[in-house]
């Protein structure tokens, strides 16, 4: 399996093959995550937010450990002197990220979520050129405009006055939360050095993230009784290979050899990518507002990607 790259590494011409790997698997991270929001949609009545988000990662975390249990022994000094970051790192990309949007989709609408989390690519390139002083060409800050306006653009269908028209409720805040704590978790992970393995990193991640959900889904295991029907099992089955083990292992990898801007990107293509899919197995008509935004997120996450050569 292949090891996460360092900075220096992710710099230098004797890695471009990795570079331009990574360059082709973030375009595959929103289709991934699609998976999730079918997910959302079936999980009322049949799962509670909490006991599928701490199932999807206690699953994940088995998964990655069986694949590097010798890895995770060896370093289990490391893990046990740095447990405090990765039980933040699980709280943030696996409990607020994991349950909070399912909360969200209770109370507020598609096109609030849409645009909201459209935020956290934001947040993410703002912060890795202040904070983790990752180097941001005026092509790439192009680019994130092109493509925040194009998720706009998609949401609104192409009537930018409906903005105007939005009103927020409770569930927004869990949303501004999600995208708050994505971007931290992003951010989080490029700061806090590792020598574990891309694999074995997550592995360790996904355990914190289970930890911190404990008390939650327990106590929603005492309001709703603890058994599991066939299509809840189902549920956190998809829920941990495909959105789970597979995107986040993704992100992260990418992550490491592209670096947390270009990465976050991929948060854009998730508007069209679903009218895509939508139109192929569902029969959803495409409509002009995705084709416009659609051209707008392409050539915005293109600009960003593309600056990456040039580093």
């Amino acid at each position: 399996m292949t090891e996460p790259l360092s900075s220096a590494d992710a710099a230098s011409p004797a890695v471009h093959p990795h570079i331009r790997l990574a360059q082709l698997l973030i375009w595959v991270i929103p289709l991934l995550w699609i998976v999730n929001s079918v997910i959302a949609r079936r999980a009322p009545g049949v799962i509670t937010p909490h006991v599928l988000a701490i199932g999807r990662w206690m699953l994940a975390a088995a998964i990655l450990a069986g694949f590097t249990h010798a890895e995770l022994w060896a370093q289990r000094a490391h893990i046990r002197g740095h447990a405090w970051q990765y039980l933040v790192l699980g709280g943030c990309g696996m409990w607020i990220c994991g349950a909070a949007v399912y909360f969200a989709g209770q109370t507020t609408s598609v096109m609030n979520i849409s645009l909201i989390y459209a935020a956290s690519p934001v947040m993410i390139a703002v912060g890795s050129v202040l904070w983790l002083r990752e180097p941001f060409s005026k092509r790439q800050v192009l680019g994130v405009v092109g493509a925040l306006a194009g998720v706009v653009h998609v949401v609104v269908q192409g009537e930018w006055q409906r903005l105007g028209q939005m009103e927020f409720v409770p569930g927004d805040l869990w949303i501004a939360g999600a995208a708050t704590a994505w971007a931290a978790y992003s951010m989080l992970q490029k700061h806090w050095h590792s020598p574990l393995s891309a694999h074995a990193r997550l592995a360790v991640i996904c355990a914190g993230g289970v930890v911190v959900l404990v008390p939650f889904a327990a106590w929603e295991l005492a309001q709703s009784g603890p058994a599991l029907g066939e299509q809840a099992v189902l549920l956190i089955v998809m829920a941990a290979v495909f959105p789970g083990v597979l995107a986040y292992w993704i992100y992260g990898w990418t992550q490491s050899v592209l670096g947390p801007g270009p990465v976050a990107m991929t948060m854009y293509l998730g508007p069209l990518y679903a009218a895509v899919v939508g139109w192929l197995l569902l029969g959803e008509a495409l409509a002009m507002h995705h084709l416009v935004g659609g051209a707008l997120i392409l050539s915005g996450v293109g600009l960003v990607v593309a600056g990456q050569r040039g580093r």
